[in-house]
């Protein structure tokens, strides 16, 4: 049972994170962009669900709702205060703004965890479950809300396949990450390019964020660890690689959990730190990256 158990519970927490992390994966394949506010997006997102579905007038729904509106509208923010105006700005040298922006974007979700814990808390909370009851899947006892995490993570890993790879925009999205310069060339305007990127983006970590604080719970001391995992799956699948991104978080995913069950929950990020470390030594470009 206890097998079964694990396999159920890492199913669970890698499709999260596979949601989470292709976020962090879009930004930088279109944009070149790594955002190391990534897991304050998160936090932001989870932070509102709980604050707005503690009214009971509100509910769980519009908690959730609230979530992911804070994730786009954060995802917008640092887009437009942090990003866009380094990536703009004369007086940085051309080949000085990545470290600019890994810079800024690092200060940025420093000042939104120091704010979040001063407008909520720091105390960790859980966001209110769309769902409750559990199911009995061979004789292991589940609660219907970690099902649902699974299938609206793969539900919406789904939608954003059927977007990029299936409509006019997502095509552009892709060009943009493949020759940026031949699609100025074709008349695209790249700053709308980017603002749909980031769009996409503040849903699917508003999204990642709410289904992780109704699993995992949040807290503003939580966002380093949130950003470290995310940065850990995309190195280790390959930056800009999508499919490698998802296989990834399923190595990480199972590895913590397997820690969790097996030796301590306290190192459970572990083992998946240690396993980066020897990814970056022998196979530095990641399981299918090629940068």
């Amino acid at each position: 049972m206890l097998i079964l158990q694990i396999l159920i519970d890492g199913f669970a927490i890698s499709a999260l994170y596979a949601l989470g992390a292709l976020g962090f994966t879009l930004i930088f394949g279109v944009s070149g962009v790594l955002n190391l506010a990534h897991g304050a997006v998160l936090v932001t997102s989870a932070m509102v669900a709980w604050y707005v579905g503690t009214n009971e007038a509100a509910g769980a729904l519009a908690g959730a709702a609230s979530g992911v509106l804070a994730g786009v509208i954060t995802a917008f923010v640092t887009y437009a205060v942090v990003v866009r105006p380094i990536q703009r700005s004369k007086a940085i040298p051309e080949g000085e703004r990545e470290l600019f922006v890994l810079t800024g974007t690092l200060l940025w979700g420093v000042m939104l965890q120091i704010g979040l814990g001063y407008i909520f808390t720091t105390t960790p909370v859980t966001v209110h479950q769309l769902v409750s009851g559990t199911v009995d899947i061979m004789g292991v006892r589940t609660p219907t809300n970690e099902i649902l995490i699974a299938v609206m993570s793969w539900l919406t890993l789904g939608v954003l396949w059927l977007v990029v790879n299936r409509t006019p925009a997502g095509k552009r999205l892709l060009a943009a990450s493949i020759n940026p310069r031949g699609l100025t060339l074709m008349g695209v305007e790249l700053g709308q390019v980017y603002l749909l990127a980031w769009g996409i983006y503040g849903i699917i970590a508003g999204i990642a964020g709410v289904l992780l604080g109704s699993f995992l719970g949040t807290s503003s001391a939580y966002i380093p660890a949130l950003t470290g995992t995310a940065f850990s799956i995309v190195v280790l699948g390959g930056l800009g690689s999508v499919t490698g991104t998802v296989m990834a978080a399923y190595v990480v995913g199972y590895i913590e959990t397997l820690t969790a069950y097996l030796v301590s929950p306290s190192l459970r990020a572990v083992p998946a730190l240690l396993l980066l470390v020897l990814v970056l030594y022998f196979r530095p470009q990641g399981i299918l990256g090629r940068r």
